[in-house]
């Protein structure tokens, strides 16, 4: 007789692996089947993780090659090392994914490394990596497989010189030219890295503006910055063909409503239009399972699909293609299963790009509320006001905040600023128990810190800033 579980959880990236151990925390028995062979998905691999492990040591790298001296440090002799860079990248993305093996132990959740693909009825087949084929049952099922970086429309990723994000993080040289085709997080953030390591970097995009969904100010202000730090943006334009001549790529660009061509020589292309669901070869179609035409699968307000007994969280279903989003659907999935009442709070999911300056957001932007015919209040405080950002030479960028007009109830907070990723924390918090704006300005924050252009900003909403 096949093996019965509690729950099997295909997948085991953010979404996955958290679902897997928080239903072993609840006391159910759990299988976690996943075939990269190493626990964490697409963000402890090949995204966030190492990605930010390069987007920290090339900040640093810049600071001390250009920065220091402006604060009284003067250094000789400093050298690029990129295999060293790449090491200590690697080195992180293993132990944090033997962490999570560690986790599975100690919450008794079995991993199986292999694919899992619905049966039909309670069966799930698990064609493990190694050979062979292992068939279980599962009173439940939460599908966590991720996403995978969308294709650009005729041109074939070699991860050598027209690569993903995945080849962007294993580059073996600092190329001279780097063109990066598209203007969201992903894209912004890797080509930060190697402009910062040398590379002369031109970022493509079909739309006119850059990290679209962001506060349209915020993201004209963040444009203007990373212009001044040496990115070369082409809006309005799109990719039409890309041809080898010699060692060099000649990337044909057009117009996206249509013009004269231009044609743009570099030695590495980034492909970086987004990312798409990947359920390819689950079985879907087995058991009912249909996806929409984003390829999503459509789940109700609990997780459930249209098949019985089967769930799905994260990236293959709608919303933001984020790791803590997939972990907040997990907890709340696997408390679901366990019989108690899990739940998201949509209104309340941080976002950042992990630039430099970084960009943190959370809540509506102002395009948003007009659009949705919402009254309210504006506070806004720059970091050029700020007395720590003052001292560490960090103030580009500023605070906004959004309130509604008559209630007061923080909508929307938008950071461009030194360390916004962190401090993105506090507005989430807010949110989270529907705080006013006046909450957060008569809160004492320490001083001298970057916190307090928050406190600022809530001030700002209600017309009395201190500090400007």
């Amino acid at each position: 007789m096949a093996d019965i579980y509690d729950a099997v959880v295909i997948g085991g990236g953010p979404g996955g692996y958290n679902a897997a151990i928080r239903l072993g925390q609840l006391g159910k028995k759990v299988l976690c089947v996943d075939k990269r062979g190493a626990l964490g998905g697409t963000c402890l691999n090949i995204g966030c993780i190492p990605s930010k492990a390069l987007l920290h040591a090339s900040e640093l790298f810049e600071e001390a090659t250009h920065n220091f001296v402006n604060l009284g440090i003067k250094l000789k002799g400093i050298n690029l090392d990129l295999p060293g860079m790449m090491a200590h990248k690697d080195k992180t993305v293993d132990q944090l994914t033997k962490g999570v093996e560690y986790l599975f132990r100690k919450n008794k959740v079995e991993y199986v490394i292999g694919a899992g693909v619905l049966g039909g009825g309670n069966r799930v087949d698990l064609r493990l990596n190694g050979g062979g084929l292992r068939q279980v049952e599962a009173k439940n099922v939460v599908i966590a497989t991720g996403s995978e970086p969308t294709p650009l429309p005729g041109v074939n990723l070699d991860e050598k010189t027209i690569v993903s994000s995945t080849g962007a993080l294993a580059l073996s040289k600092v190329p001279n030219r780097m063109l990066v085709v598209g203007a969201g997080y992903i894209g912004l953030e890797m080509g930060s890295v190697w402009r910062r390591l040398g590379a002369n970097v031109t970022v493509v995009e079909f739309l006119d503006r850059i990290t679209p969904g962001l506060d349209g100010e915020i993201s004209k202000q963040f444009q203007r910055i990373l212009t001044k730090q040496g990115m070369v943006f082409k809006l309005g334009t799109r990719v039409a063909g890309i041809d080898r001549k010699g060692g060099a790529l000649q990337v044909i660009l057009e117009p996206a409503q249509g013009g004269a061509r231009e044609v743009v020589e570099v030695d590495v292309v980034l492909s970086a239009i987004g990312r798409r669901p990947y359920t390819e070869g689950l079985g879907l179609e087995k058991v009912g399972i249909k996806t929409d035409n984003k390829g999503r699968i459509p789940i109700d307000k609990h997780y459930r699909t249209a098949a019985q007994g089967v769930y799905a969280i994260g990236d293959v279903v709608e919303g933001p293609m984020l790791a803590h989003k997939a972990e907040d659907e997990a907890v709340a999935v696997g408390e679901l299963i366990a019989g108690q009442a899990g739940h998201v709070n949509y209104d309340a999911i941080p976002a950042v790009v992990y630039t430099y300056p970084e960009v943190a957001t959370v809540g509506r932007t102002e395009e948003e509320l007009k659009a949705a015919g919402i009254a309210y209040k504006t506070g806004k405080f720059p970091f050029t006001a700020n007395s720590r950002a003052k001292t560490n030479a960090t103030t580009d960028g500023f605070v906004k905040m959004l309130a509604d007009a008559k209630t007061d109830r923080v909508l929307g907070v938008h950071i461009l600023g030194p360390d916004a990723g962190n401090m993105i924390g506090e507005a989430v918090i807010a949110m989270e128990f529907q705080a006013a704006a006046e909450d957060i300005a008569r809160t004492s924050h320490a001083h001298p810190t970057l916190s307090e252009a928050i406190r600022q900003a809530a001030q700002g909403v209600g017309g009395w800033s201190m500090q400007i």
